[in-house]
């Protein structure tokens, strides 16, 4: 939402403060559908050529999540501590043998499936199912175990930033392609030197609208969307780490209930959840779970 209102903004009082002052918007709008194919163009053209194939693909859903903010809501927070509770308590109090059905088929599993939209998310449940399998397979070092995921973690997270390290990169290079557009403006300007003073300030307007619309577009749009982008992926790595957290810390011999406080204690504070409310969200799962 605030992202809409910054865009907003954004146009209206760069170009409103532009008319305000007595500025010609024809001048612009005349010139801006063959700068913005040079600008634009030539913009597309050094992505495309700079980044692989997934990349890009993640580029255009990394767009989405500018405006749609964090994928992780208060809620996921306590279904994860919530799941992590469930599969660390029937560890220690049923074994590893009652775990294994559960971490060999996720999706028909019965703790899992309570948390259908942690269910979706590959990554997480992979993630989960994988340290487990390690702790059943006898792997008891809380320190290789916690070496073994912080390994995974930074690739993922690595993976993760790409879109918005190909942001980044396309706005730093928007403000040069505005130069080179204003240089092609004013060598077609000094091909028709001989015309009238009038028409020759049109066209060298015209010109600097390149350099203009470069600059705007790499300062004002695209570089804040590429830290917006980042942002949000950082937010959204969080709700792995207290995976990690929990399960290292059941690892050390810690109690269920110990180990999601220690989990809590990881959750960003807007969406972390009071100590209550995760104990009213563990009493409100049922026995049989």
């Amino acid at each position: 939402m605030f992202q809409i209102i910054g865009v907003v903004l954004l146009f209206g009082l760069v170009f409103g403060s532009f008319i305000i002052s007595g500025g010609n918007m024809g001048v612009i709008l005349h010139a801006t559908p063959h700068e913005m194919m040079a600008i634009g163009g030539a913009g597309v053209a050094a992505f495309l050529i700079s980044n692989s194939l997934p990349v890009i693909k993640a580029t255009g859903g990394g767009l989405a999540k500018v405006f749609a903010g964090p994928k992780w809501k208060a809620s996921d927070y306590r279904d994860l501590l919530s799941l992590l509770f469930l599969l660390t308590k029937t560890m220690k109090s049923k074994g590893v043998i009652a775990l294994e059905s559960h971490i060999e088929n996720p999706k028909e599993s019965t703790i899992f499936s309570r948390f259908p939209k942690i269910l979706k998310d590959h990554f997480a449940v992979d993630f989960i199912c994988d340290t487990l399998r390690m702790m059943t397979m006898n792997l008891e070092d809380p320190h290789q175990v916690e070496d073994a995921m912080e390994k995974q973690l930074e690739k993922h997270h690595h993976e993760g930033l790409a879109p918005a390290d190909a942001l980044t990169n396309l706005a730093d290079a928007l403000p040069a392609l505005g130069i080179v557009a204003a240089v092609l403006g004013v060598i077609k300007t000094m091909g028709a030197i001989t015309e009238p003073p009038e028409v020759l300030g049109e066209m060298i307007g015209g010109a600097l609208v390149g350099t203009f619309l470069g600059v705007f577009l790499a300062y004002g749009l695209v570089g804040p969307m590429a830290t917006r982008l980042k942002n949000v992926i950082e937010e959204d790595g969080a709700f792995y780490r207290i995976i990690q957290s929990v399960l290292v810390a059941h690892l050390h011999g810690n109690a269920a209930q110990i180990s999601v406080e220690i989990g809590r204690g990881s959750v960003p504070s807007g969406a972390q959840p009071s100590f209550l409310e995760l104990e009213e969200a563990l009493s409100a799962i049922p026995n049989e779970a």
